[in-house]
């Protein structure tokens, strides 16, 4: 039986990740409306603009056209994630992971709407001053949670921290 404190953090990771689907979505949606057959709109020049892409690959437009794949590797991530996320010892330490958790099942599942829906992920932001690839908040969630693992990864959680999250520390016992 789950406890009545970890109904509230499930039902707290539950809304969370929601609220970011849903801004995801939003975004998205604002992008096919103002952006699609329009062009793009300069923000900063030189700098950043918005500019509506429809992604058929994975990450940055790569493996063009294997959608399929990165429904099925989505749905395996966000699983073995929220599962983690479910027998992870509740520990005030672990807060920033918890939220990178939810942010990552959040990126992930904004694109997979897409692309079940689509067939593409709709993707908007660019950075033309690197003329870095388009792309979405789904993929800012994403990203910016895989930089923040690294460094709690690296800096913050000590080897017994580790050990007690599930999938990624040693058998204890």
């Amino acid at each position: 039986m789950v406890d009545k404190i970890s109904f509230k953090r499930i039902l707290l990771f539950s809304v969370s990740v929601i609220l970011l689907i849903s801004l995801d979505q939003l975004t998205k949606y604002l992008a096919v409306i103002y952006l699609k057959d329009n062009g793009s709109v300069v923000l900063i020049d030189g700098i950043l603009e918005l500019l509506y892409v429809e992604n058929r690959g994975a990450a940055f437009g790569i493996m063009h056209g294997m959608g399929w794949l990165f429904v099925v590797l989505a749905l395996l991530v966000s699983a073995a994630v929220i599962y983690i996320y479910v027998k992870m010892p509740r520990e005030r330490k672990f807060l920033p992971l918890e939220v990178c958790m939810a942010c990552i099942v959040a990126g992930a599942m904004g694109n997979i709407i897409d692309r079940i829906r689509n067939g593409f992920v709709v993707d908007f932001i660019y950075f033309s001053l690197i003329d870095f690839p388009v792309f979405n908040v789904a993929d800012i969630y994403v990203t910016c949670s895989a930089i923040a693992l690294i460094v709690l990864f690296l800096f913050i959680y000590k080897e017994d921290d580790i050990n007690k999250i599930p999938l990624l520390g040693k058998k204890q016992g």
